[in-house]
């Protein structure tokens, strides 16, 4: 009997997502999911519409208080947001 090459499944589904291009869709709805998660529900409470582009999250934020504070910490939330999914999916966050 012959050996096969054996591998991760891990490894084999980021191969078939990263050849079929559903990579990057994929971790940008993870991201999205992610939010909650990561940031809370007081944060969430204030939170409207999410959506990606340019690799910039895009949240709406219905407090003007939680927005200001939210605009100092951006480049640490956009940290934590692609250490959560586990890639470099956004570079920034514009908060509206």
């Amino acid at each position: 009997m012959r050996k096969s090459k054996i591998e991760r499944i891990d490894n084999v589904v980021q191969q078939f997502m990263r050849i079929n291009g559903i990579e990057t869709p994929y971790n940008q709805y993870r991201l999205i999911e992610a939010w909650p998660i990561v940031m809370g529900p007081n944060i969430q409470r204030y939170t409207g519409d999410i959506f990606i582009k340019n690799q910039t999250l895009h949240v709406q934020i219905t407090s003007p208080a939680v927005k200001q504070n939210l605009l100092m910490e951006h480049r640490a939330l956009a940290r934590k947001l692609n250490e959560h999914v586990g890639a470099q999916v956004i570079e920034d966050i514009h908060f509206y």
